[in-house]
């Protein structure tokens, strides 16, 4: 089957994730600057969140455009990466409204290895469907990247018990790792 109601319904909740994000910012009760500094927390941990949300949809963007077609394996599978992409907006605002505790931000840090996980599933099955020497095979190679997001993530969740700060500068680092989209899909589709 073609790819392109996975893209759609991909797309769709992806979007739904972050207006349900934004809509957890709450208005204050107040029309002074001073009324807005209990939302900083709030705010940094949707930054955050939009960010992941964005990386993910982009990647999965580039994913989808170097194959052609899908199968019931890869919808679950995309299913799969999408239930964990739909928890984000619930830790972001446990992890802000809590100014960044301990267990909210490990909770955070598991949600986004469950992520990076389901996105590596949703890779390898788009890679046996579409075989070991297809366009994508070749453009994700060893994903460094990812391997390297996983262990991060299974760092920051223990050492979110001993600092929290110091494992969201883990996930911030991961972020920061992905933010530009990953060129090795492009490259490979445009040679």
């Amino acid at each position: 089957m073609g790819k392109g109601r996975l893209e759609a319904f991909s797309d769709g909740v992806i979007a739904i994730i972050i207006t349900i994000m934004v809509l957890e910012i709450k208005v204050p009760h107040g029309s002074d600057f001073a009324a807005l500094r209990p939302l900083i927390p709030i705010f940094l941990s949707y930054v955050l969140s939009f960010i992941y949300i964005g990386i993910y949809w982009n990647n999965h963007h580039h994913l989808l455009q170097a194959v052609r077609h899908v199968n019931g394996r890869i919808l679950w599978a995309n299913l799969h990466l999408l239930f964990w992409l739909s928890l984000i907006p619930f830790v972001t605002a446990w992890m802000g409204e809590n100014h960044f505790a301990t267990i909210p931000v490990a909770l955070y840090g598991t949600i986004l290895m469950l992520n990076a996980i389901a996105y590596f599933i949703l890779t390898r099955t788009l890679i046996s469907h579409h075989g070991s020497d297809s366009t994508l095979a070749i453009a994700v190679g060893r994903d460094f990247k990812g391997k390297v997001s996983v262990v991060f993530y299974a760092v920051a969740i223990p050492l979110a018990f001993l600092n929290s700060w110091l494992a969201c500068v883990l996930y911030i680092l991961v972020a920061v790792m992905w933010l530009i989209p990953d060129r090795r899909i492009e490259k490979t589709l445009t040679s």
